[in-house]
Order: structure tokens, then C-alpha cells, then sequence
């Protein structure tokens, strides 16, 4: 059983990791700050005893033991990062130094959401899942496929379909 952090764990996706850990028999730590999250998706996790909640802003650093880090906390929505953009670019940047920080002094894993979740998902081949491919040729991919999005969004490639 692993001591399991996830930040942004009463948004969307988060919330549903933090069910499947529970399900997996994790001690679950669930830090938010609502800004975009909220207690309606966790509600059902109260109760239970391998579940805690923090309520708390990443971009303030925190000290917890843990062994898992899932950086999930980002105001994906444009609705959200469009209404307040200085504290969108605050979470991404903070929250990953204060996440990275933390992962470093306890020897923890982590795993960071990538802002433009969306972006790099349309760029995956829609005919070879990630699960079909090795850690690494998932990642190269990304990568190739991600500067190539990048690059067209700035002007450097043509534009076409990522």
C-alpha cells in the first residue's frame, strides 16, 4: 500500500484517480483549493478511511510524506484559466516547482499532467493506443509529435493535422 498525493484531486480527472486508488487499497491525500474543483466530486470519499483531504493552494509550498505525486492541479477549462490567467500560469509554474521540490526530498514518483492535455491526446496516432506502446516510444512520440504542434502553432510548420 503506497501513501498516494493528488494535487487537484476534487477536479474532474482527479477525482476519479483518487477513486481507483482507493479501489487499489492506497492511502489517498487529496489536496485542492476548489478554485476550479469541487467537493461534489469527493463526497463519496469522506468517509473513507484511507482518504484525507487538504484544502490548500499549490502554489504555497506543503509538506507531506508520501510515495506517489499525481500533479494534476491546473485550471484546464478556458472558462477558468481564461477568467483569472495570472493565477492559471501561477498553479503550472508554482505548484510544479513546490510538486518537483517535494518529490525530490521524500524520493517520491511523480506524475504531472501536462497543461495542454488536450493538445498532446489529438496528437497520439488514433490507431495505436499508448497502452500498446513501451514507456519509451510513447514518450519519443510525444515529443516529436509535440514540437511539431508546437512549431505549427507558431507559425514554423504548416499547419497541418497534429
Amino acid at each position: 500500500m503506497k501513501r498516494v498525493l493528488v494535487t487537484g484531486g476534487a477536479g474532474f480527472i482527479g477525482s476519479y484517480l483518487c477513486e481507483e486508488l482507493l479501489k487499489a487499497g492506497h492511502d489517498v491525500i487529496c489536496l485542492d483549493n476548489f478554485f476550479t474543483g469541487s467537493k461534489r466530486n469527493i463526497i463519496s470519499m469522506m468517509d473513507d478511511k484511507n482518504f484525507e483531504l487538504i484544502r490548500h493552494d499549490i502554489t504555497m509550498p506543503i509538506f507531506l510524506e508520501v510515495d506517489r505525486i499525481f500533479h494534476f492541479a491546473c485550471p484546464a477549462s478556458p472558462v477558468h484559466y481564461q477568467y483569472n490567467p495570472v493565477k492559471t500560469v501561477k498553479t503550472n509554474v508554482m505548484g510544479t516547482i513546490n510538486m518537483l521540490g517535494m518529490a525530490k526530498r521524500v524520493k517520491a514518483r511523480i506524475l504531472q499532467r501536462h497543461p495542454r492535455f488536450t493538445a498532446i491526446r489529438r496528437c497520439i496516432p488514433k490507431k495505436k493506443a499508448i497502452g500498446e506502446m513501451s514507456t519509451r516510444s510513447a514518450a519519443q512520440l510525444l515529443r516529436r509529435r509535440q514540437t511539431r504542434c508546437r512549431n505549427a502553432d507558431d507559425g514554423l510548420l504548416s499547419p497541418e493535422p497534429c
